[in-house]
């Protein structure tokens, strides 16, 4: 019955996303972020339906009518510059048959960002795309918010099998980052009866977060919870929310939770956490020899025989920074981090102009709680080997576009209104579908 209803779904849209090819862009983010199909036990388990609906939304961007704008930023030329970059380590790598396998995997995930950034046209399709995002994950917060009440805490929450967000400590990174985008949509919600569900949402998803025991998610939650505070409008409001969830996922923490969240500050006692030092010290070797890195999954024995403090120990990265710094040399980590620094400057620039621009209010906020978001993913990303989420690059993209809507149109049109007052400008209007 689960596989019927995800099959009309997906197929039942295809027609319609010939037609407007944005749905597709709504579509692929459920598919990308909930992953409704590998919830399935039968013929849709294993159906590439995010092929197929990227696909069909790609044959409607080509032959649809519907409005498309590439917005070319110094943040989507740093991208552009990263992703050949990573083409060329891919050349080099030491674990070449994955590597380019890997390679292939993130240059999708590219090609369906730029989709994103073309049919991103429009304050409503902006809000569109966050939802999309936001019910996606909030099925795993809301979910894995009840599961840990009811079980008290004892069993680890975890995401979907074969899927970036499949393991603890993936689902917990996410989830604290989408807690901020549900409050921008609190924030602007007109529909009452939705308020009171994303504020359960909102506390449900980091009681969710505790219930996922990754240590990752704890530092997350507490950076997050003070960056939320700072970036909120309402302050006090915003102080009860975050001691509220704090105190509550706290009370239903067992003995096991608390001894296991102590080992951060006995690290060197702790068997997992010495084995990321180790590995951490292998991508900086490696860095250090090779300009180029040693490409997409190079954690192999070899590299660790050659560059680890202890060749014995070889294991998985985890962490965004080592990962990109192993992987691709400084030049890519260079990149990814301007990537990250640039996107968060543009918030920070749509922010300022919105105090003098009432009617960006909205932008204001969303480009906030996306700093919010960001943090979540810088903090717990320092612990975790997710440098290719797309759930990142998604985010600069909608920044990138919420700039050019707010800040360089509204611009335009004040140059054209002082040049020529009695000409109505042409271009849209801010916020407005076109």
């Amino acid at each position: 019955m689960r596989d019927l209803l995800i099959a009309l779904i997906v197929f039942g849209s295809l027609p319609f996303i010939l037609k407007r090819p944005f749905w597709g862009i709504v579509l692929l983010a459920w598919l990308g972020y909930m992953n409704p199909h590998r919830l399935c036990y039968g013929f849709m388990l294993n159906m590439p339906v995010v092929m197929i609906v990227a696909l069909v939304t790609l044959t409607g961007m080509l032959f649809s009518k519907e409005a498309k704008r590439m917005v070319w930023s110094r943040e989507i030329v740093v991208l552009v510059v990263f992703v050949v970059w990573m083409g060329i380590t891919t050349t080099q790598a030491f674990n070449s048959d994955e590597a380019w396998v890997h390679y292939e995997k993130v240059i999708k995930i590219q090609i369906l960002t730029f989709m994103t950034l073309l049919l991103l046209t429009s304050r409503e399709r902006v809000n569109l795309l966050v939802w999309a995002i936001v019910v996606s994950l909030a099925f795993y917060g809301v979910k894995g918010g009840i599961f840990t009440i009811t079980k008290g805490g004892v069993h680890r929450v975890q995401g979907p099998d074969n899927t970036f967000i499949g393991g603890n400590n993936e689902l917990a990174l996410a989830m604290v980052m989408t807690i901020s985008l549900m409050y921008y949509l609190y924030m602007h919600e007109t529909h009452k009866w939705l308020k009171p569900g994303l504020m359960a949402g909102m506390i449900l998803t980091a009681i969710a977060a505790f219930g996922t025991q990754s240590r990752g998610a704890l530092v997350a939650l507490i950076l997050t919870g003070t960056m939320f505070w700072l970036k909120s409008r309402t302050k006090f409001k915003t102080a009860v929310l975050v001691a509220f969830a704090g105190l509550v996922g706290l009370s239903l923490m067992p003995e096991a939770w608390f001894e296991r969240m102590n080992t951060i500050g006995t690290y060197d006692e702790d068997q997992s956490a010495l084995g990321r030092i180790n590995v951490w010290w292998t991508a900086w070797h490696l860095a250090n020899d090779r300009i180029f890195g040693g490409g997409f999954d190079t954690w192999i024995p070899a590299v660790f025989e050659r560059y680890a403090p202890d060749p014995t120990n070889v294991r998985d990265v985890h962490s965004i920074y080592f990962e990109v710094l192993g992987e691709h040399g400084w030049p890519g980590l260079i990149l990814f981090l301007s990537l990250l620094a640039l996107t968060w400057m543009k918030c920070s620039s749509v922010i300022r102009f919105a105090r003098k621009h009432p009617e960006a209010l909205w932008a204001k906020d969303l480009a906030a709680m996306i700093q919010v978001s960001m943090v979540a993913y810088l903090s717990a990303g320092a612990f975790l080997g997710l440098a290719y989420f797309d759930y990142i690059y998604h985010l600069v993209a909608i920044v990138v576009v919420v700039h050019h809507l707010v800040v360089v149109e509204t611009s335009r049109r004040v140059g054209v209104n002082a040049v020529t007052p009695s000409v109505q400008p042409s271009s849209t209007r801010l916020g407005s579908s076109p």
